[in-house]
């Protein structure tokens, strides 16, 4: 009985997981075209926001082979919208978040968030990145600065 159970189990989850490939949302995989960035401070500041922040943060979106398959192919999706729908550096005239808030998020480690830096090891920024990130990040933006970091709080960690 208890064989008939699992076996009946395992069917019914590969019958799940094959219809949920047919899912239509999450298979689109085509970046919009770029139609403004800022006018970065340095290339090197640039260089550090695409590999940090430009998966989510720009039409420039990067998608691995797991972004095609249901339920991580929806999640990824969702994270793109809502990333973009927040800051796009892609669409610079169009800015939707408050430009202040960038570099704070930056340095306080909600941005990456850990979730994406999980599968993304290249987005991890060190101290000095980081901390070279919010610099350049800063004078792009032509904000008067960051307040120095709380304590206790590392760079990495959480979502925003």
């Amino acid at each position: 009985m208890f064989k008939k159970i699992l076996i009946f189990g395992v069917v019914a989850a590969i019958a799940l997981f094959v219809l949920a490939q047919l899912v239509p949302f999450g298979h689109d995989h085509t970046n919009p075209p770029v139609v403004q960035e800022p006018a970065w401070d340095s290339p090197e500041t640039r260089a550090l926001a695409v590999r940090a922040c430009f998966d989510c943060h720009s039409n420039e979106t990067a998608w691995p082979w797991y972004t095609r398959v249901a339920p991580s192919s929806w999640l990824v999706a969702w994270d793109v919208a809502e990333g973009r729908s927040r800051l796009n550096f892609s669409e610079w005239g169009n800015r939707r978040r408050d430009v202040e808030d960038i570099p704070r998020v930056v340095q306080n480690g909600s941005m990456p968030p850990g979730k994406y830096l999980l599968m993304h090891k290249v987005a991890n920024l060190t101290p000095a990145e980081r901390e070279q990130l919010v610099n350049g990040l800063v004078k792009t933006l032509g904000l008067p600065g960051v307040p120095a970091p709380r304590p206790g709080r590392r760079g990495g960690g959480g979502d925003d």
